[in-house]
């Protein structure tokens, strides 16, 4: 028992040693006021961040793509950038591959429908608002807008936030395929 006493004993102080050594000559830096100090300009260029992991694709259809034309109509409407359509065609990418899914008996996963995959239990909506592709993108981005930093986050942080998906790393599959439909149709 004393040998496990002195080994814990000699542990913290190793932490408080080396805890004292790096933070210490910091914090005395960061106490010494600076002198002739000048401001710096920093250009800080905010690009999306590159996609994670294996990105998946899929061939769309024509409704498919009109749901990829009304997220981006949607998107526009509420005045936001090109990321957050990304970030929400890639989420119903994932949700019901672009699909304005109704409700499907025991293959819905509880009362989900739509092309995000809402829930009217979880207050998204009605489910004929669920199921209409401006109210659900709507739905989506005001959720998207509450998460602070989203613009700069991970596509799959950003929409897992939002969705509290099962699968929360699902989403990033999807973000080459979405970039490369918000490029083709923003300005279509």
């Amino acid at each position: 028992m004393n040998t496990i006493f002195r080994k814990s004993m000699l542990s913290v102080v190793g932490l408080a040693f080396a805890g004292g050594v790096f933070a210490g000559p910091i914090a005395a830096h960061a106490a010494t006021p600076a002198v002739d100090a000048k401001p710096v300009a920093v250009a800080v260029q905010s690009a999306a961040p590159k996609p994670q992991g294996d990105q998946s694709r899929i061939s769309l259809n024509d409704e498919q793509t009109a749901n990829v034309k009304a997220i981006i109509a949607a998107t526009k409407k509420a005045g936001l950038p090109e990321r957050a359509a990304v970030i929400s065609i890639a989420t119903s990418l994932q949700e019901s591959k672009l699909e304005n899914l109704g409700h499907l008996g025991d293959l819905n996963d509880h009362d989900s429908l739509g092309l995000f995959q809402q829930r009217p239990s979880s207050g998204w909506g009605t489910p004929e608002q669920i199921t209409d592709p401006e109210y659900s993108t709507t739905a989506f981005l005001k959720g998207l807008k509450q998460v602070d930093g989203w613009q700069d986050m991970a596509l799959t942080d950003a929409a897992q936030t939002v969705q509290v998906s099962a699968y929360p790393d699902a989403y990033a599959q999807w973000e080459q395929q979405a970039t490369d439909l918000v490029g083709q149709h923003w300005n279509s």
